[in-house]
């Protein structure tokens, strides 16, 4: 098996490329888009502002190559701001456009959500895992119980056009947004699954095993 993790300036590589190596797959790091050809799984990760994680994308001739390596079944994983990059535009500090994978936009979190109490922004921390209307069986999720938290850190939220795409929520001061989205092939955790202890690396090992790999 061939995983690959695109190195686009704004990654967390080294934590990710560990996680996979503590249950034994050995993983490759690169910013040449041409690597993407061989693999059999693709993994996007990511921090900072969704602007600049487009822009890293473009200067590293990423788009194109991501685009024919998703229209060919093969899976891809983006994690935290790799998720909101798989999105077709955001609102952080403007508005633009995005990999345009999976249906929807990225907003900013609520300050406050129905509880009325202020949220703490950005959202850093452990927080659970809730069930949306779709069954975890077969995805990624198939491995772990609802309610198991993980680990996040982040300003802004996907939102799926489609409630179909939305795989798991996450409650955080009443605002339930969408925490992890599958779209086909194509699958994206907001949190953290390297920095999630062991659920979180049994998401990443569910992605590893789910159809094509």
């Amino acid at each position: 098996m061939k995983v690959v993790i695109i190195d686009y300036g704004l990654c967390n590589l080294l934590s990710v490329h560990n996680a996979l190596r503590s249950f034994g797959v050995d993983s490759t790091v690169t910013p040449d888009p041409e690597k993407l050809k061989g693999a059999d799984a693709l993994i996007l990760p990511g921090v900072g502002a969704f602007e600049d994680g487009m822009k890293g994308l473009r200067d590293r001739g990423f788009i194109r190559p991501i685009e024919e390596y998703v229209a060919s079944g093969r899976p891809l994983l983006g994690i935290c701001l790799g998720m909101q990059l798989l999105f077709d535009k955001s609102f952080e500090f403007g508005e633009f456009e995005g990999l345009h994978l999976i249906p929807g936009e990225v907003v900013p979190v609520k300050p406050a959500g129905s509880t009325g109490v202020p949220c703490k922004i950005p959202h850093v921390g452990w927080n659970a895992l809730l069930k949306s209307t779709r069954d975890w069986r077969g995805t990624i999720l198939g491995d772990i119980p609802a309610g198991a938290e993980m680990y996040f850190v982040h300003s802004y939220q996907g939102v799926p056009e489609y409630k179909e795409h939305v795989l798991a929520e996450t409650d955080y001061c009443g605002n339930r947004f969408c925490s992890v989205v599958a779209c086909g092939n194509v699958f994206g955790c907001q949190f953290h699954p390297e920095k999630s202890a062991a659920d979180g690396l049994t998401i990443l090992r569910s992605f590893l095993s789910i159809k094509g790999v």
